[in-house]
Order: C-alpha cells, then structure tokens, then sequence
C-alpha cells in the first residue's frame, strides 16, 4: 500500500504542475456549462418540473456534470494504450505491484487535483450564478462521498478495460472512442436519464454507466433517498467489482499475448 501512495502523491505532483491547462480547462468548463444552462433552461418553457426534476435541480444537473468531466475523465484517457504501443508496457509490467494498482494509483492522483481544481472549485463559481439544489438529509450528504469515489472507481475501470484493447490490436484508439461515446449517453452525461425514454432508462441500467455518473447527480440534487438511495450505492459496489474483476481477467490474457520487440 506504501508505493500505492507514493505513486499517487508523485501523479499528484505532476498534475498540480499543469497550471495553465488546469485554468484553460476550469474557463472552458464554466463557459459551457453556462451554454448547457441556458439550453436546459429553455427546453424546460413553462414547466417547473420534468420527471422528478425541477428547474433548480436541472441547472444543478448541468452544472454537476460539468464539473465532473475532468474528475472521471469523460472526454478521453489513453495513457495505458498509448504505454503498449511505445513499449513502456514493458517496465511498468516488472513493477513490484501489480498493473492495475499501478495504474489506479497514477489515475487517482490526477482524479483528486481535478475534483479540487475542475470540480469543487467549478461548482462554487456556479453557486455565484445560480441557486442550486443540494442534499437536504444528512444520510444523503454522507452518501455523497461515497457515490463519488464509487464512480470514479467505475470510470477507472472501465477506461481501463478499453485501453486494454491495444494488447490486440495496432489501433485501439477508435475503439477507445466508441467505449467514450457509450458512456457519454448511457451515463446520463448528455442529458439526465429520467428525461429519456423508459426504454432507454432499462438499456442504461444494463450497464455501469448510469452509476459513474447519473447516480451522484440524482443523490446531489435530492431525488435519490431511502431505499432507492441504499439500491444505487450497492449498484455502484457491485459494479466496480465486476469491471475488476473482468479486467484481471482480461489482463491476464492479454499479458501472454503480448510480444515486445527483442523480448
């Protein structure tokens, strides 16, 4: 556990030496949530309230996942692809831990400065803006945590499935996109899955996506409580515990696949 930490301080470090990028992202992040905003705004007319969602909750929901791109790396993540094709892979294999904690430990470092930086400090700027909807129970705010970490751990995993995919093939990057884009609708981060169709609503729920994301902006904006509250975090649970599990798995298989040149 030791050079876990130490692994996650130095992925830290590095990522807190991004100034500029961290400052371009936070102005790009806030200028389209804004966008985003005015669009929900607007699509909601005279309606106070859509499924659950009131008006309040639907800018916070714009907001949320807003702040929450960089955090669970919605746009793209192809370190791991990019380490196999260069031959990096080599060394980080003969790393005394093993390859996905590797992996997990650089990622959380770089999770953490984005939730400080690009997500806590997102949603403060908003809060100047708009009056947004919060947990009203104390269960729900010790939830929150918990559903947060829970979905990051989701987006690791699976972005870690999908870099798997350069183990057999030359290209993976268009498969990697595909994973990306899957996530985007399934995850609620295009628009908040209770506006969708029923039918979609159940494709969604077939999947991990609706619980990297839709789950903590249900929880944020108060409409996940009770049991249906204690239901979606052990969803998270066991979902996190499927996608690692299949990654060991898929790891395994594609380590006695891979041929590095000289080796």
């Amino acid at each position: 556990m030791r050079l876990f930490f130490e692994l996650t301080k130095q992925s830290i470090r590095r990522h807190l030496t991004y100034r500029a990028a961290t400052l371009a992202g936070l102005v790009t992040n806030f200028v389209f949530g804004l966008m985003r905003v005015a669009v929900l705004v607007a699509l909601y007319g005279e309606a106070q309230e859509v499924e659950g969602i009131t008006v309040s909750g639907i800018i916070t929901y714009a907001c949320l996942s807003q702040a929450v791109i960089a955090y669970l790396s919605m746009f793209g993540w192809y370190e791991l692809m990019n380490s196999v094709y260069t031959g990096e892979v080599a060394a980080d294999l003969l790393k005394p831990m093993n390859y996905f904690s590797y992996w997990m430990a650089q990622d959380l470092g770089r999770a953490i400065v984005n939730l400080l930086l690009r997500g806590v400090l997102l949603m403060v700027l908003f809060s100047f803006m708009f009056e947004l909807d919060t947990p009203q129970t104390a269960i729900q705010w010790l939830a929150l945590p918990m559903a947060i970490i829970l979905g990051w751990l989701l987006s690791f995993s699976w972005r870690f499935l999908i870099n798997l995919a350069a183990f057999w093939t030359p290209n993976a990057v268009g498969f990697g996109r595909f994973g990306f884009v899957l996530s985007w609708f399934f995850s609620g981060f295009l628009m908040p899955l209770r506006l969708f169709p029923d039918w979609t609503v159940d494709l969604a729920n077939l999947t991990p996506f609706p619980h990297m994301l839709n789950t903590v902006v249900e929880l944020y904006i108060g409409v996940l409580s009770g049991a249906a509250l204690a239901q979606a975090l052990l969803m998270q649970l066991l979902w996190v515990l499927g996608l690692i599990l299949l990654g060991q798995l898929l790891m395994k298989a594609a380590v006695r696949r891979l041929v590095i040149l000289g080796g």
